[in-house]
């Protein structure tokens, strides 16, 4: 494995480059189905809950949610901080408690995280949770903090910029669609 680091971006080589592209694969199948099972969680739409059971307000399924989300993280941290992937060097729970330089932003990226999947859930459960997964808008935002703020497609070819330009515009199409799809509903239900 051959690792190049120049203007903020990091590019792999090697055999690695597969499993890594294989975890970001699962790891997006994963973030695409929390949203739909927060949603299944709360509102009951399969009708899986027997009758006279109340739906999870979304208070109850937001707690449910940030304590399977904190039992994973000390599951996969105590994994990996005994079993790194990628050949990286292991370290021990110690070391892990006394490093604390730079790691304030580690802290803020999970509060900003906590922060918006709590606003994201409460706005799901007024506005519809198609639109408030829209309405976050990751590829978008992610490219855009990528490219502009880290450089990670500094002197790409031009056939990466058209790609990159082509999913981004496919993307805003399909959020603009999705929130024409939900103004239509709510005429439909109140012709109803």
């Amino acid at each position: 494995m051959y690792f190049w680091v120049k203007f903020g971006q990091v590019k792999v080589f090697g055999k690695s480059t597969l499993i890594g592209l294989a975890m970001c694969f699962f790891a997006g199948i994963c973030c695409s189905l929390f949203s739909p099972a927060f949603n299944l969680a709360t509102n009951d739409q399969w009708h899986t809950l027997d009758d006279g059971i109340p739906h999870l307000s979304v208070y109850t399924a937001f707690f449910y949610f940030s304590c399977s989300c904190f039992v994973i993280a000390i599951i996969l941290n105590i994994t990996f901080l005994y079993r790194p992937a990628f050949n990286l060097p292991r370290s021990s729970f110690r070391a892990y408690l006394n490093d604390w330089d730079g790691r304030g932003w580690a802290f803020l990226a999970g509060f900003l995280c906590g922060f918006g999947n709590a606003l994201q859930f409460l706005g799901g459960q007024a506005a519809g949770y198609a639109a408030a997964d829209a309405v976050q808008a990751f590829p978008l935002v992610s490219t855009f903090w990528g490219v502009l703020l880290f450089g990670e497609y500094h002197k790409s070819s031009r056939r990466t910029y058209v790609l990159l330009a082509g999913m981004l515009f496919m993307f805003l199409v399909a959020v603009g669609v999705l929130m024409a799809s939900s103004g239509h509903r709510e005429a439909l239900n109140t012709l109803q």
